[in-house]
């Protein structure tokens, strides 16, 4: 079995625990993505914003994302204790995850935060959940909370708008319920 784990700065831990708690024999692949968007709004900020040209940040702040990256990389292959191919990738990680799935068994990811909800998915993860096409593993970077998340203050959630189903509908005007 190929298994794929995605490691970022949150949740490199988690992830490769939970690799080698489900498949410790298994052909193993880490990956990091370094972000394009970053470096690319630094860089264009500086030549378009401040109209100076040179260089800029640019070069600099990829060197440090890639001495980043490799540290990462090289502290979860540690973790991991056995071989395993260490892949970088620099892009849109959601799309980089995606496209380096193709053909794996298992992805393993982390959730974000360490609280249940909606929030504990960022969008990246969301997309990598909604379109890999292999089984995807989501782990906690920490200790899984207890319960679902507390009721917002002053009382009871909003029920779900749905078809037919406008809150802001007075009786007799065609939307809400009948009267």
């Amino acid at each position: 079995m190929t298994v794929l784990v995605w490691v970022t700065e949150e949740s490199w831990m988690a992830c490769v625990d939970a690799a080698l708690a489900r498949a410790p024999a298994d052909d193993m692949t880490l990956l990091h993505v370094t972000d394009a968007g970053a470096v690319d709004a630094a860089q264009g900020a500086f030549t378009a914003l401040l109209g100076r040209a040179g260089a800029g940040p640019g070069a600099r702040l990829e060197a440090m994302a890639g001495a980043a990256a490799a540290e990462i990389l090289e502290a979860a292959a540690a973790r991991l204790g056995r071989p395993a191919r260490q892949v970088r990738r620099h892009g849109r990680p959601e799309r980089e995850v995606v496209q380096a799935a193709r053909g794996a068994d298992l992805l393993i990811l982390g959730r974000q935060g360490a609280e249940a909800g909606p929030r504990s998915l960022g969008k990246p993860a969301r997309f990598v959940v909604d379109h890999a096409a292999c089984p995807v593993l989501l782990v906690w970077p920490g200790p899984v909370p207890g319960g679902p998340p507390p009721p917002p203050p002053g009382g009871r959630r909003k029920p779900p708008k749905g078809p037919g189903k406008d809150r802001h509908a007075r009786p007799g005007d065609g939307g809400g319920r009948p009267p």
